[in-house]
């Protein structure tokens, strides 16, 4: 039984490496709108993720009104493809000690799933704080709480190729026992 168990774990493991390696940012979508279950998996993606102390500090607003993803899109100038999206899922973090690592962990397992159920996003960083303010006033946000980004979800629009980014060698990121001595690659 156990056995079984850790052959499965490793073939989901091989398809989640299969993710990472694959999932491309994506800034056009299809119009199709997405199915409440898979917007279900999201939001279960986000709770599942690991929190310091296992808090858990997220909130997770889920935005599908064409006038809000609009309005959002006209303030967030990093992120004005939301305008053009089917949803988008608000990330808002209590005042918590690493509020924002946390929110990382959350939004990377929600973009994993979501590349796995053929959507694509991208992170909206909103560090200008009167955007912030703005998109947080829109949201009925509390004050004392963070929003930490908007990520916009839709089908990827197949005909809108993404680039492949290149990526450093890893021996130049990866140390062994001290900074400075590359870790094998092999």
């Amino acid at each position: 039984m156990h056995e079984d168990t850790c052959q499965g774990a490793r073939r989901q493991m091989m398809e989640v490496f299969d993710a990472v390696q694959t999932r491309l940012t994506v800034r056009q979508f299809k119009s199709d709108p997405v199915p409440d279950d898979v917007v279900m998996k999201l939001l279960r993606a986000g709770q599942w993720a690991p929190s310091s102390r296992n808090l858990q500090p997220w909130h997770f607003i889920v935005v599908r009104d064409r006038d809000m993803l609009r309005q959002i899109g006209g303030i967030a100038t990093s992120g004005s493809f939301v305008s053009e999206a089917p949803m988008a899922i608000a990330i808002a973090m209590d005042n918590a000690d690493r509020s924002e690592l946390d929110a990382g962990r959350a939004l990377q397992q929600m973009e994993l799933v979501a590349w796995d159920e053929g959507l694509g996003t991208c992170f909206v960083g909103l560090r200008v704080e009167e955007q912030n303010r703005k998109i947080k006033e829109l949201l009925g946000i509390p004050e004392g709480m963070d929003l930490i980004t908007v990520l916009p979800f839709g089908y990827r629009d197949d005909n809108v190729r993404g680039t492949r980014r290149r990526r450093e060698a890893l021996s130049g990121m990866a140390h062994s026992e001290r900074f400075g001595e590359a870790y094998p690659e092999g």
